[in-house]
């Protein structure tokens, strides 16, 4: 590929995507950062394979041949990994050497910066679907899968609280991190220049205030790394992405604006799921992940509620006390002429298998209960406390 007479050779190595020797020594960026808001950073990514395509290069070839070289050149990078699709599982195949940790979404997501916090020095492996991401697990694909299951702004994810029931998979742990937006473009675009804004629908929800100030056309895509991808790929001149700092990194795009998000408390818990669970300790803080179904009558869940809260046992949640969700294969229930929804109700709470009066509280329940699972006892994320 031709970048102002520099090529890119097999020998070339590549670091956070693209390499950053690939920007002519002739040629520096000059596109402001415009910082937003929720505080600012010095962290400013330049990689740059993008950032002459806006130039005819010596051999008068146009933009769109070499931004198809530049899409090749991401794709067959051994760092940008193709998502795994359902029908692909069979085919991945584990080397050893590292834990295997899936997530949701493309390189430069923020499930794959859970991923890497929860386990530091795995090796990633994106997947196409959250579903992708616990079959790869329970087939012995990857080691774990790290996946969101609720934001401090959006709420819960209900996708994965249904997949969480018809999984056999346990939660070993949590962790928590802050979403800090940024507005990328491509390398020449100027913050003027831009019509409209891709990302998922949460990030544009997340970033309402700074998007409207800017005037820019909302465009709902799957992922905000994929966002950030197609930008790249696309070689688009009249729009930006909403996503993270490592996605302009690895796909080469200028941040033309930094924590765009509208609250500066943005926190995204995942989950750390596993095919077995670990043994609950009381050295520290553990929190119990627990799902149940209760019959319908006055009171019910104030009684179910009742058992821990007479053993002084905190129920938490991020964004929700209670999440209650209907049953889906048996959504309703007659009882004396009338039909109701039969509910599952998922809950939080602070203490450990371990603890006597955890079990004692389980037991109380699992007396009036028509059903209850414990989906996971494991230590406190406290990174963001």
């Amino acid at each position: 590929m031709a970048m102002n007479a520099v090529r890119l050779s097999p020998a070339t190595q590549l670091h956070g995507g693209i390499s950053s020797s690939l920007l002519p020594s002739n040629r520096k960026p000059n596109n402001p950062i415009v910082r937003y808001g929720c505080g600012s950073s010095n962290r400013c990514r330049m990689v740059t394979v993008l950032a002459s395509l806006r130039e005819n290069d010596g051999n008068g070839r146009d933009n769109s041949v070499r931004a198809m070289e530049v899409k090749k050149i991401l794709e067959d990078s051994p760092l940008l990994p193709k998502p795994l699709s359902s029908n692909q599982l069979a085919e991945s195949v584990s080397n050893g050497s590292r834990v295997r940790v899936a997530y949701q979404g493309v390189r430069g997501a923020y499930s794959e910066s859970a991923a890497e916090k929860a386990y530091p020095n795995c090796e990633a492996v994106p997947c196409e679907e959250f579903d992708t991401a616990f079959e790869a697990v329970e087939r012995w694909l990857v080691d774990r899968a790290v996946l969101p299951i609720e934001n401090s702004l959006g709420g819960s994810i209900h996708r994965n609280y249904d997949l969480l029931l018809r999984h056999n998979l346990h939660i070993v742990g949590e962790v928590k991190l802050a979403v800090r937006h940024c507005l990328l473009a491509n390398h020449g675009v100027n913050i003027e220049d831009l019509r409209r804004v891709l990302s998922h629908p949460q990030a544009l929800a997340q970033c309402e205030n700074t998007l409207t100030k800017l005037g820019l056309v909302r465009e709902a895509v799957d992922d905000t790394a994929g966002a950030a991808k197609q930008i790249a790929f696309e070689n688009l001149s009249d729009a930006a992405a909403v996503a993270s700092a490592e996605a302009a990194e690895i796909y080469g795009l200028n941040i033309v604006a930094e924590d765009i998000q509208d609250d500066c408390d943005n926190v995204t818990r995942f989950l750390m799921l596993a095919r077995e669970p670990i043994i609950p300790g009381t050295n520290r803080l553990f929190k119990t992940s627990i799902v149940f179904s209760l019959e319908e009558g006055p009171g019910v869940l104030f009684k179910a509620l009742a058992v821990f809260a007479l053993r002084q046992i905190n129920l938490t949640k991020v964004s929700n006390l209670i999440e209650s969700r209907p049953l889906r294969k048996h959504p309703l229930r007659a009882s004396g002429g009338l039909k109701y929804f039969d509910y599952l109700f998922y809950v939080d709470f602070e203490a450990s298998m371990a603890d006597e009066v955890a079990q004692n509280a389980l037991r109380h329940l699992e007396e009036f209960a028509t059903f209850l699972r414990v989906l996971g006892s494991y230590p406190v994320d406290t990174t963001m406390l």
